[in-house]
C-alpha cells in the first residue's frame, strides 16, 4: 500500500484538516518528516498553500481546526496547533488553543519550526555583539583560537566565510580557517 493511499484511506478521501476533497496531496510536516503515514497528512491545495505562506492566511478557512485539532492522528494534531498558534490573534484560535492538549512528545513536534515564538524567544545563533548569525554569513575571529587536532592557531581576525549553524546548539558555527573545517564558539567571532 503506498503512502498516499494510506493517507486516502485514513482520511476518507478529505483533507485531514479542513475536510475538503478537492486537489489533495501528500504533506510530509516539517521539519524532519520521515515519509511514513504517522508524519504526514493528506491536505487540500488551499490548506498546503496557506501552511507554506505565513501571513496570507484566511483566518475564516481555519475555523475547521475546532474538529480537526480533536483528530486521534499525532500530525493533524501539530498541523492545527501550529496554524491555532499562527492566529492566535484573531482570538477565537486562543479559545481553541486553551482546549487543545499535545502530549510532551507531540507539542515538542509542534514547537520544533518555532512557530508563534517571538524571534527573542527563539534560540538564535549570536555573535560577540549578540548580532544574528545566519548560514552563509562571513565573520571575524576576535582572539586567536588554539584549534585541537590540527595543530594551529586560528589567528584573530581571520575572515571565516560562508558559515553553516550548528542546529542542534546555538553556540556552535562551523567555518573553514585554513583550509580545515572547524567547529567555532559564537562567542569568538563578530558578524562582517
Amino acid at each position: 500500500m503506498t503512502l498516499e493511499s494510506s493517507l486516502l484511506a485514513r482520511a476518507n478521501s478529505c483533507c485531514e484538516l479542513c475536510g475538503s476533497g478537492n486537489a489533495l496531496a501528500v504533506y510530509a510536516v516539517p521539519p524532519e518528516s520521515d515519509g511514513t503515514a504517522e508524519q504526514s497528512v493528506l491536505l487540500c491545495e488551499t490548506c498546503q498553500t496557506q501552511l507554506d505562506n505565513p501571513g496570507n492566511e484566511d483566518a475564516n478557512h481555519w475555523r475547521c481546526l475546532n474538529d480537526s485539532m480533536w483528530s486521534p492522528v499525532p500530525a493533524v494534531q501539530v498541523l492545527a496547533w501550529r496554524m491555532l498558534t499562527r492566529l492566535q490573534a484573531e482570538g477565537w484560535p486562543q479559545d481553541l488553543l486553551d482546549m487543545l492538549y499535545l502530549d510532551d512528545d507531540t507539542l515538542a513536534w509542534a514547537q520544533a519550526t518555532g512557530e508563534g515564538q517571538t524571534e527573542e524567544a527563539r534560540e538564535l545563533h549570536r555573535d560577540s555583539n549578540g548580532a544574528v548569525l545566519e548560514a552563509g554569513d562571513s565573520v571575524t575571529l576576535i582572539k586567536d583560537l588554539n584549534v585541537k587536532g590540527a595543530n594551529f592557531t586560528a589567528k584573530r581576525g581571520s575572515a571565516v566565510r560562508n558559515i553553516s549553524l550548528v542546529q542542534d546548539n546555538p553556540e556552535h558555527i562551523e567555518g573553514r580557517v585554513e583550509g580545515q573545517r572547524i567547529v567555532i564558539l559564537t562567542q569568538f567571532v563578530k558578524k562582517n
